[in-house]
Formats: structure tokens, C-alpha cells, sequence
């Protein structure tokens, strides 16, 4: 690719407004779906293989997208913004039909098709900071991804617990709130990733590369032999950082899948079986979700800072242990006020966890696999979620007495062991002061 250029603060910005849309309906998965799941009448020990859409779809389609996304060149879309384009619509047409749900198997099949466009969306995403950005724009361009993780995901919280308030009663077998929270979810979705392709050119490959990707052969394997030798030729350092993300992404879903039913039980000392007070505690979950992640666009911009002074690994290892100790505290609180100290540290580490670590390996991958090796570190995320829907149903039958609290405990004790491994990792990476050194 020619030459990049500086780029101003706006200009980032309008890039990455597109992200706010996908993390808002992320935001809408991490909190809406496990009690849309419960109204739907699913017991505790099934919710984790319910969520399997999420990290099957991302192993799956954001390695194949990224690999595309290296290949592709459109004179009016560009490389990664067609991708961009298809994730959008697939992920707002899934959002619109999602509170039409009258089982637990439609809901869970929908669920596969949302994440299948956000999957598609979000990848080309991280390739395109690392496409247009040089190595001293990049922890910003990152950043602002985790600042628009927040904004959205701030969003579809609060919707979560606004709507439950003013609108009242049910449409079908979910309550009416849903709807209102998933149709909001659908515009910010195509509306946001509108607004970033029509403000953001991508840099056009040179002659000698548009010759070279129209002389290469297509074929529908071609993708996936990519991927396999990409893999083959993965830096030290990825494999390294898939050693945290095995913790950290486990401890992740184990958190989502039990927070509401978590604090139904500590503070309210209820079950879903009791729908209202479920319902209200579900809100308030809602509600400290989104503070995290108001703390998570608070902080964004901060971390990258502290990653130029004092390395992008300890950062994040520190990062880790606030997320750790906020999810230990989590369970035992039975004032629903201070659940929102205890998640603040879960609020840093979130924005840690959307941008830090692309820093970590970024200057060890080939500009000419951006594409590839992004969907690859996603295949390090989703791995360990597809363990923990297939592994911890049995864990929390069996160990952990069924209980929600103990699997936010258990959570925590995985973040502590995520965190020592992050200091483990060795990198040379010039975004900044040998960032992982």
C-alpha cells in the first residue's frame, strides 16, 4: 500500500463511528439474550451451550473475512468497508426479528445470524487501524475502538433499563421492552457503519499490488489455506497472547452468562422462576453494566499513555488484576448500589482489553496479512468461549453448586492466573517504549 499519512483526531474518529453500532449490539448479546433465554424458560446449566453461536461464528467467520479482506480491493468500497457494508445489514435485519422470538431454540438460531454480522463487521475493523495508521496513530486508532466500546455498549445498557421503565407488559412471550431495545439496536447498527464509509477513504493498493491480487487465483479454500499458514507462521508473541486470552475470555463469558442472576440472588435473593423481581433485577444489571462501560470510554483514552510510559503489557497485566478483584468482591455485595464500585475495575479492563493487546503484536505481523492475522486473534478470543459453552455447564453443576455467584468468583480466580501469564509475554514492538518489554 502507498504511503500513510497523519491523520487528525476527527478523522479516527469517523472511522471508527461504525464501531459503536456492532458494540452496541454486542452490549445488547452481553445482557439482553442470557434473560431473554430465562423468559424463554432455560435452565442454568443450558445457557452456556446456548451462547455457542458467539464464539463459533467468530472462529469461523472472522479469520475467512480477514483473509477476504486481504485480497479484495473495490475502486468504490475499498478493501475492508464492503465487509463492513454485509455485517451491517445481516446484524440490523437479525436485531429486528430477534423480539419476534416464541422459543428458546428461535431465539438461539437468530443469535447465530446476529453474530455471524457482527463477526463480519467488527474484523475488517482492527485491520483497518493497522492499514491506515503508522505505528505512533495506531494506539490511538485502537483506543477509539475502546471508547466506542463503551459509548455502544453504554447505550444498549441503558436501554435495558430505561425502556423496562416506561414500557410495561408483554408482546408475545418476551416483554415489550425488548422490542424497543433490539429496533434501537438495528439503526445504530446501519446507521453508524453508514456514516463511517462515507467519511473514511482506504488507501489503494500500489500498481505492483492490484496487479499481483488480480493474478492471483480465487477459490473457496483459498481463505482457509491462508489461514493454515498464517497460523504456520504466527509470531512467538500471538501464541503468547493466546495463553491470556484462554483466561481471560473464559472468565469473560462466565461473567455475562451469570451477572443478572448473580445479583438477583444477592441482593434481591431470587431466581428467574419469580419473573418480576427477576425482571427488575435484570434492569439493574443492566444499569452497573453500563457504568463499566461509561468507566471504559472514560479511561480509553488514558491507556494509551500509560502504555507509551510504561509498556503495553503491564497495563494490561494490571488491568486484568482490577477486573479480578472487582469480580471476587462481585457476588458477595448485597446492596445493589456498590455492585457499581465493584465493576469499575471490570470498566478499565474492558478498555484494556479492546485495544492493548493489538499493541502487544501489531509491529510483529506483515503489513500484507493485517487482515488474516486480526480474524486469527479472534479465533484466540472465541476459542476459549467455545471451551467455556461446552465445559463450564458441567463445572457449574458439578463444582460450583449451580450458584451464579460462584461462577463470578471462579471468574476472578481465571483473571489472576490471565494476568501473570500477560507478564510472561515477550515482544519487540516499537508503537511504544518496547511496549511489552
Amino acid at each position: 500500500m502507498s504511503r500513510k499519512i497523519k491523520l487528525s483526531f476527527w478523522q479516527i474518529l469517523n472511522m471508527n463511528v461504525g464501531f459503536f453500532g456492532i458494540q452496541y449490539s454486542f452490549g445488547l448479546q452481553q445482557s439482553a439474550v442470557t434473560p431473554i433465554y430465562d423468559f424463554l424458560g432455560a435452565s442454568a446449566d443450558q445457557i452456556p451451550i446456548l451462547h455457542l453461536a458467539g464464539p463459533v461464528t467468530g472462529l469461523l467467520v472472522q479469520p475467512i473475512i480477514g483473509a477476504m479482506s486481504d485480497k479484495t480491493w473495490s475502486p468504490k468500497l475499498g478493501r475492508r468497508k464492503p465487509y463492513f457494508l454485509i455485517g451491517a445489514i445481516l446484524c440490523s435485519l437479525a436485531l429486528l426479528v430477534f423480539p419476534f422470538s416464541s422459543s428458546l431454540w428461535m431465539a438461539a438460531g437468530l443469535l447465530w445470524i446476529l453474530d455471524v454480522g457482527n463477526n463480519t463487521a467488527m474484523e475488517p475493523y482492527r485491520a483497518l487501524i493497522a492499514d491506515k495508521l503508522d505505528d505512533e496513530q495506531q494506539p490511538l486508532g485502537f483506543q477509539m475502538q475502546s471508547f466506542f466500546t463503551g459509548l455502544g455498549q453504554v447505550l444498549a445498557n441503558l436501554s435495558i433499563f430505561i425502556f423496562p421503565l416506561i414500557i410495561i407488559g408483554s408482546t408475545g412471550a418476551l416483554p415489550t421492552w425488548v422490542y424497543a431495545s433490539f429496533f434501537l439496536g438495528a439503526f445504530c447498527s446501519i446507521a453508524s457503519i453508514l456514516w463511517s464509509i462515507s467519511r473514511t477513504k482506504e488507501i489503494p493498493p500500489t500498481a505492483e499490488e492490484l496487479a499481483k491480487l488480480k493474478s492471483e487465483k480465487r477459490s473457496v479454500i483459498g481463505p482457509l489455506v491462508e489461514i493454515f499458514s498464517a497460523i504456520k507462521d504466527m509470531p512467538r508473541v500471538m501464541w503468547q497472547l493466546a495463553l491470556v486470552y484462554l483466561f481471560q475470555w473464559y472468565a469473560l463469558f462466565c461473567y455475562w452468562q451469570n451477572a443478572s442472576k448473580s445479583v438477583a440472588l444477592s441482593v434481591w435473593n431470587v431466581t428467574p422462576v419469580n419473573k418480576e423481581v427477576y425482571s427488575e433485577a435484570v434492569s439493574w444489571t443492566a444499569l452497573v453494566n453500563g457504568w463499566y462501560n461509561i468507566v471504559t470510554f472514560l479511561v480509553a483514552f488514558a491507556l494509551v499513555g500509560f502504555a507509551k510510559r510504561f509498556s503495553a503489557k503491564k497495563v494490561h497485566a494490571v488491568c486484568l488484576l482490577l477486573t479480578a478483584i472487582g469480580f471476587l468482591a462481585f457476588p458477595h455485595i448485597a446492596n445493589k448500589n456498590l455492585l457499581f464500585f465493584a465493576i469499575t475495575g471490570f470498566g478499565i479492563g474492558w478498555a484494556s482489553m479492546m485495544g492493548i493487546p493489538y499493541l502487544i503484536v501489531v509491529s510483529n505481523i506483515p503489513k500484507e496479512r493485517y487482515g488474516v492475522y486480526m480474524g486469527i486473534i479472534n479465533m484466540m478470543i472465541v476459542i476459549p468461549m467455545i471451551i467455556q459453552t461446552l465445559s463450564f455447564g458441567y463445572i457449574l453443576k458439578n463444582f460450583l453448586n449451580n450458584d451464579p455467584r460462584n461462577a463470578i468468583t471462579f471468574a476472578g480466580v481465571l483473571l489472576i492466573i490471565g494476568a501473570f501469564c500477560t507478564m510472561l509475554i515477550k515482544s519487540n514492538n516499537n508503537n511504544n517504549n518496547n511496549a511489552s518489554a
